[in-house]
């Protein structure tokens, strides 16, 4: 057999394998450096009975860097780490490990090498009784593709919580497939609009992750968020208080303080938690953005306490603050170019100082790129509308994105607000005339969106009369 057909050979087996290398992980080059620091984080802060599976994920990190030599000893401590946390079923949980040193050894062109961790996969599937050679259905593995999934970022969400949902069909009770599908569930319900029976879900995803996890401080934190989203704010924090004692993975019940009492408006204290994390994980991105939050809301606050007109000193202080938040910011999207939410928050802050020019780089940024969740989409239209609508004073820029958030058929906050400001804009336009048939047209848009089919109809009757032929009419759904 030619040396062209063992290697496909090989192939179709490393093809069946379970591992990152299979997983179809969506991991941008640009979001590489940032994932790599998170997983170190993990490996370091995190406590967590099961470390195997984060330094399988370094090992593929290390690969996509062409650091293949380190790949391989990330592999090493993973299997190691297996030996030693699951004595009593090692072979399985050595599995994904095995695939990763088979797909690793055969990229380095070791054809040998890769067959010697198949023949394991192998030997190892048979002895459990599988029909196929090379592929094996089972809880641990779905989990940790689970873990490896919400690792990389939001657009693996839900294929994670899928994994978890697996997991946990086989063994409902587990403590660690909860902890990942809370984790899944609450994540996934922060990028859209939530509901009364979703938030309620979550919770209870929480409370039984909890429940099988009294230790675990880290998911403890996370009820505690989800309690205050629920206006159920001294609960949650008593939740909270108990991470915090608890001593476990401290910085990250630190980054999770932070955000609570940012939002309960105790910023003094917020800061101090950030500080704390920070000496910890210093190129953060989340953190520089929490922390570029807190300060603009100390902005703000002060803003208020002048009656949105700052004189003297209140303006050099409130500048020198807006100065802090930017620099917050800009930090966060450097470690993170893909950190979309952060971009919508600097392009926001770059409006507040004037630098119109670099507030729209910083949306042209976040439009561009490539597979940007749609819930983040409709925000990011939206204030660029507004943003062309109020700094540019482009009504027809701003109503075409406006128009583009609202065509994205994902019920989002940022939805609500779009087709709010839409028809606040066109009203105003058919103020200063009555006869403008894109406006008339565009808001029997909006009341068909409604649901007010008799007002949409008028609108559009109107406009319809005010054509001057069928050939010309306004289309029943307006341009973007």
């Amino acid at each position: 057999m030619s040396n062209d057909a063992d290697e496909d050979h090989i192939r179709d087996k490393l093809e069946q394998l379970r591992c990152h290398f299979t997983w179809e992980l969506v991991i941008k080059d640009t979001e590489i450096p940032d994932l790599e620091n998170r997983v170190l984080e993990d490996i370091k802060f995190l406590d967590i009975k099961y470390k195997a599976g984060i330094y399988n994920l370094l090992a593929y990190v290390k690969h996509l860097k062409g650091q293949n030599e380190e790949a391989l000893k990330s592999l090493k401590e993973a299997e190691d780490l297996a030996q030693q946390e699951h004595a009593n079923q090692s072979d399985v949980r050595s599995l994904v490990t095995w695939g990763n040193y088979a797909w690793l050894h055969y990229h380095m062109g070791q054809q040998a090498e890769a067959q010697i961790y198949l023949n394991e996969v192998k030997n190892t599937c048979r002895k459990l009784g599988n029909s196929s050679s090379y592929r094996i259905e089972c809880p641990q593995i779905d989990c940790e593709e689970g873990w490896a999934l919400l690792k990389c970022g939001g657009k693996n969400y839900e294929r994670a919580k899928v994994c978890f949902e697996k997991a946990l069909e086989v063994y409902p009770e587990d403590p660690e497939f909860s902890t990942g599908y809370a984790i899944a569930v609450y994540r996934l319900e922060g990028f859209s609009k939530a509901t009364q029976s979703s938030e309620a879900f979550c919770l209870n995803t929480l409370k039984k992750a909890v429940r099988l996890n009294p230790e675990d401080a880290y998911i403890k934190a996370l009820l505690a968020l989800k309690l205050q989203d629920l206006e159920q704010e001294a609960k949650g924090e008593k939740y909270l208080q108990e991470a915090l004692s608890n001593g476990s993975s401290k910085t990250y019940v630190f980054r999770y303080a932070a955000k609570f009492y940012r939002r309960k408006g105790s910023l003094d204290e917020a800061l101090r938690f950030l500080k704390l994390a920070l000496k910890a994980t210093p190129f953060s991105a989340f953190l520089h953005h929490q922390m570029g939050l807190c300060y603009k809301s100390q902005m703000i606050q002060m803003k208020i306490a002048t009656n949105w007109q700052p004189k003297g000193q209140d303006k050099e202080n409130i500048n020198r603050i807006l100065q802090l938040v930017i620099h917050c910011f800009e930090f966060a999207v450097q470690q993170k170019p893909t950190f979309e939410f952060a971009y919508i928050d600097l392009a926001e802050m770059y409006t507040e100082a004037g630098d119109h020019r670099k507030a729209e780089d910083a949306y042209h940024k976040l439009l561009c790129m490539e597979s940007v969740d749609k819930d983040i989409l409709q925000q990011a239209h939206f204030h660029y509308g507004r943003f062309l609508e109020f700094q540019k004073k482009s009504e027809v820029d701003a109503i075409s994105h406006y128009l583009k958030a609202i065509k994205i058929e994902s019920e989002s906050i940022g939805r609500d607000k779009s087709i709010s400001s839409l028809e606040k804009l066109v009203s105003k336009k058919l103020r200063r005339n009555e006869s403008d048939i894109e406006s008339l047209s565009i808001l029997g848009f909006i009341y068909k969106l409604k649901g007010e089919i008799n007002e949409a109809l008028e609108y559009y009757e109107r406009a319809l009369r005010l054509a001057p032929d069928l050939e010309n009419s306004v289309p029943v759904t307006p341009r973007q």
